[in-house]
């Protein structure tokens, strides 16, 4: 994982993306997902090149069921943009990189 991709989790969670002060773009994914493994590449360049704009992060699903159910998240990959701690976009399934960065609005 790259410096610029943060690693999110239930006890994290609350304080890194519903507190961040830059939008924060939240891929929840598994490792046991095919979808999510091809996406990884791409999460990683958004992260890498809209650092200081856009904060990025990965959530296994598995581990931290908690904010998967809280957002009612059903499917892996899912990735949730959160802006001023509140959930502002949301795309379900693979997605490329033109798609993280529509989604993301940078």
């Amino acid at each position: 994982m790259t410096k610029a991709l943060e690693e999110i989790n239930d006890l994290n969670f609350d304080t890194e993306v519903l507190g961040s002060k830059e939008p924060f773009l939240l891929d929840f994914s598994a490792v046991w997902c095919a979808p999510c493994k091809a996406m990884q590449p791409l999460i990683e360049g958004v992260a890498k090149d809209y650092a200081g704009k856009l904060r990025v992060g990965k959530i296994d699903i598995d581990h931290s069921p908690g904010i998967a159910t809280r957002f009612s998240v059903r499917g892996a990959p899912t990735v949730i943009l959160f802006r001023d701690g509140k959930e502002a976009a949301r795309k379900l399934g693979f997605t490329n990189r033109q798609g993280l960065i529509q989604l993301a609005g940078v």
